[in-house]
Parts: C-alpha cells; sequence; structure tokens
C-alpha cells in the first residue's frame, strides 16, 4: 500500500480511531466499574440473594472487552479505505472477537452460577448434593458450551460439521450400549439426589432386599449403607431405584416401637394395662410426651395378650430399648403378683386327661 497517497482527511481519519480505541481502552474499565461498582450495587446490596452480586461478578470483567472490540470495530469502520486495498474481510474479523467474549461470558457465569449454588447447598444440609452432583453437572454444562462454540465457529467458516457430529453421535450411542449399566446407576444417582428419599445419616429400609443400616455415602453410581453389626452394604442406585425403601430417620428421628405382653387368664385387665404403662414410663429413652399406651390385642391360646408401644428419641437404640422395657415390665409385673403364663396343652386320652405345661412336673 501507497502511504504517501493518503489524504490529509484519510490521516485524520486514522487518528480519531487510533484515539477512540485508545480512549475506550483506557476509560473503558473504569467507567464500567463505576457503573457495577457504584451504581448497580446499589441497588442490589438491598436484595436479600447473593444471585445479583454473582451476575455482576460474571458479566462485569467480559464486558470491558466487549466495549473494546465495539470500539475497535468503530474505529476500523473508519478506516475503509485502508481495508479496501488491502482487500482484509473485516465481518471475520469482528465474529471471531464477538465469538470469543460471548464464550468467555458464558464460560464465567456458567462457573460462578454453580459455585454460587455450591455454596448455597453448603449453607442448609444438602451438602452432599454440592459436592457429589454439583462439579459433575458443571464440567458438562461447560463441555457443551465448548461443543456448541466450536460447532458455531466451524459453521461461520463453513466448514462441514455434519459428518463430525453423526460420528460423535454413532460413538456416543456405542459408548451408552457398552456402558448400559453404569448409566443407569448414574441416572438413578441423579434422582436420588434430587428426588432425597433419604440423606446421609438416614436410617433405610431396603425391603426387596431385607437390609437395614444407616446411609454413609450417596455417590453417582451407588449407595453406601452400614447395617447395624458394622457391615458395609453397598448397592447400585439402579437397584435402590426399582426397590422399595421406608426411610425411619423421616420426617425426624422420633421412632415408634412395641411389643407384646401376655398375662394369665383371670388377670384384672386395668391392672395389667396400667403395670405395663408404668414400668415403660421408668425406663430412660422413652418419650413420656407421647403417649404410653398397653392395649388389649386379643385373647391368645394360653394369655391374655397386650399391645404395649412407645416412642423413642431416635432410632439408633431399639435394640437396647427392648431390654430395658422388656426387663421393667416383667418386674413390675411379678411384683404385682400378675402372673406370665407360658403355653399349655391338653392331651386327651381315652383312659383319661394328662395336662401337659405348669402342672406336667407335679
Amino acid at each position: 500500500m501507497n502511504w504517501s497517497a493518503l489524504t490529509q482527511e484519510n490521516w485524520t481519519d486514522i487518528g480519531i480511531s487510533i484515539l477512540i480505541f485508545f480512549a475506550t481502552a483506557f476509560l473503558g474499565r473504569w467507567a464500567i466499574k463505576f457503573i457495577f461498582k457504584r451504581v448497580i450495587r446499589r441497588f442490589t446490596k438491598h436484595t436479600k440473594t447473593t444471585f445479583d452480586d454473582v451476575l455482576i461478578e460474571s458479566i462485569a470483567p467480559p464486558l470491558y472487552w466487549l466495549a473494546l472490540v465495539f470500539a475497535f470495530q468503530f474505529s476500523l469502520n473508519r478506516l475503509d479505505f485502508i481495508f479496501d486495498k488491502l482487500d482484509f474481510e473485516l465481518d471475520s474479523f469482528y465474529f471471531v472477537f464477538f465469538w470469543a467474549i460471548g464464550t468467555v461470558i458464558a464460560w464465567r457465569l456458567i462457573a460462578n452460577l454453580a459455585k454460587w449454588y455450591e455454596e448455597q447447598l453448603a449453607a442448609t444440609e444438602e451438602v452432599e448434593l454440592g459436592e457429589q452432583l454439583m462439579p459433575f453437572l458443571r464440567r458438562l454444562i461447560l463441555i457443551v458450551l465448548v461443543v456448541i462454540a466450536a460447532i458455531i465457529f466451524l459453521g461461520y467458516f463453513n466448514i462441514e460439521v455434519g459428518g463430525m457430529v453423526a460420528t460423535l453421535g454413532i460413538g456416543s450411542l456405542a459408548i451408552a450400549l457398552a456402558a448400559q449399566a453404569t448409566l443407569s446407576d448414574t441416572i438413578n444417582g441423579f434422582v436420588i439426589m434430587f428426588d432425597r428419599p433419604f440423606r446421609i445419616g438416614d436410617r433405610i429400609e431396603v425391603q426387596d432386599l431385607a437390609t437395614w443400616g444407616d446411609v454413609v455415602d450417596i455417590g453417582l453410581r451407588s449407595t453406601r449403607i452400614r447395617t447395624r453389626d458394622n457391615r458395609m452394604v453397598i448397592l447400585p442406585n439402579s437397584v435402590i431405584g426399582k426397590s422399595l425403601i421406608v426411610n425411619h430417620s423421616y420426617p425426624n428421628s422420633e421412632y415408634r416401637i412395641q411389643i407384646h405382653v401376655g398375662v394369665a387368664y383371670g388377670t384384672d385387665i386395668e391392672l395389667a394395662r396400667e403395670t405395663i404403662v408404668s414400668a415403660v414410663k421408668t425406663v430412660e429413652g422413652v418419650l413420656t410426651e407421647h403417649p404410653v399406651e398397653a392395649l388389649f390385642l386379643e385373647f391368645g391360646d394360653s394369655a391374655l395378650i397386650f399391645r404395649a408401644r412407645w416412642w423413642l428419641e431416635s432410632y439408633a437404640d431399639t435394640r437396647r430399648m427392648f431390654d430395658k422395657v422388656n426387663t421393667a415390665i416383667y418386674k413390675n409385673l411379678t411384683e404385682a403378683g400378675i402372673e406370665i403364663p407360658f403355653p399349655q396343652r391338653v392331651i386327651t386320652y381315652k383312659a383319661g386327661t394328662i395336662e401337659v405345661g405348669a402342672d406336667q412336673g407335679k
């Protein structure tokens, strides 16, 4: 290019373009910082959520570069007399800049919003959801963003992407078929984490597998349960998704248990009821603010059957509680002179009757 052929007006345009670009470069950062830090923050600081703060932090820095690109575009448009002679394609040049800035803004938004959501979960009881699920989702969304950005970029320059997409689709299908069980476990892991049928620390019962225990870990592929005899059961999430789950910790840890108590025929019903109830109430750990009951259930073969039931503060000590309550009931019934019978059977022969049971040894 012959620079000596440029007119004074051309040199004036060049000077103005350079001035606009550098003015934007030096003043743009200050202007954006002033607008976002002083003006917009004045409104957002009165909101209860920090979501808007995250948006500002994500958008403000890339906006400076976006303003710089606009200034650059405006400056170059004034110099079309140069680029016409150089046969330079400005549209492609602008596209690359805007594409890059847009990708960066989307990337920052996704990364910062995912981090913000993890922090919100960490402030609640959903810590394991943030630790397990959010990093995976963040990476997955960012990968999808990169793929979409790459397709847009290649498509703009008329690079054939159909074959590439088809190849990726076939490859993904092959991987999905090969890892069908793993994908099923992972999908059920997502369902468990979002649906929240149980949480870490809950005592659950997988009825289809006759498995009891406390949940110690919920992963994308499997869930770990510690049984009451300290055995670790690792269940694929697909198995849990198909099973009937009983959560003994939901909606709270309070737990009602019951036992059957038999007393001899001829016993005063109300005396037996009061004796059983008072025995249960004396046991430490029984929640007396809840009803303690002894219901006359049925006429047994050799005893009047009562159902004693009461509430515990936690499900964790049910075995010890059975021991304490059974001991207390036995002592109270003995002290009250109430007989606890054992089965008796009458066998009749032609020659007479022989009673087998309590009097058999007499």
